[in-house]
């Protein structure tokens, strides 16, 4: 039999959690409850899911904080929820270390939806299509799609999971301009609402990561009014 993926659903609102357990566990998935942010981080680092599903109000510790702590020691997606519609919210989850955030409510099915991407994306289902390469390398910069692993004048870089499949995202269609559309599209399986800005942050964290200035980027140019431009060309000159 396949194994089931292994999910956490970090949730003090029991009802809640004990919902969208039975929604994932009816659609194939294994699921666990941590309800006390106190014990999340340990209990992430000891069982290392597959996926956390991490809510950013909790007792005894909040979300944003179980994940800055547990982000170097697991690799997993950590996708997070949050009842609140302030951007900040959102952009500190992404600066934290999370994959992807929802806005509760959720619909179940497109929790499901997001859970699902984001274990693709795990198993390294979020290449860019049409590009054969496993391995990129401009310069200094080198890109293993198939170890998932980047690194700078023979150094690893550390990237989380949603950063690496960007990053290999743009190195990939090196030369070409990727609309923040075609960018959701491949690596979301979602249209962009105009005013999510993970991608936006995700490629300010990655540009120190990989050399790049982040004041005056070169090697992940920002096209105005059009998208993100990956210039091979300008390896040369990385930090």
């Amino acid at each position: 039999m396949e194994r089931q993926a292994q999910i956490l659903i970090v949730e003090d609102d029991q009802r809640l959690a004990e919902l969208t357990r039975e929604y994932l566990q009816a659609n194939g998935l294994a699921v666990a409850i941590e309800a006390d942010g106190a014990q999340a981080a340990a209990r992430i680092l000891r069982e290392q899911p597959d996926l956390v599903v991490l809510d950013l109000m909790l007792p005894g510790e909040d979300g944003l904080s179980i994940c800055r702590k547990v982000r170097g020691q697991y690799a997993g997606p950590i996708l997070m929820l949050t009842a609140r519609t302030d951007d900040m919210d959102e952009v500190l989850g992404l600066e934290m270390g999370a994959d992807d955030y929802v806005c509760k409510p959720v619909r179940p099915r497109v929790l499901l939806a997001r859970v699902r991407a984001l274990l693709r994306r795990k198993e390294g289902g979020a290449e860019a299509p049409l590009e054969p390469q496993r391995r990129l390398e401009f310069g200094p910069l080198a890109i293993d799609s198939a170890m998932r692993e980047a690194w700078l004048r023979g150094e690893s870089i550390e990237l989380t999971s949603a950063e690496f499949d960007l990053l290999w995202l743009l190195a990939a269609n090196a030369g070409r301009i990727l609309s923040r559309e075609e960018i959701f599209a491949s690596l979301r399986g979602i249209e962009y609402d105009g005013q999510d800005r993970s991608i936006d942050v995700r490629i300010s964290r990655i540009r120190p990561k990989i050399g790049d200035d982040p004041m005056h980027p070169r090697l992940i140019k920002t096209v105005r009014s059009k998208g993100y431009l990956f210039v091979a060309e300008a390896a040369s000159a990385l930090q």
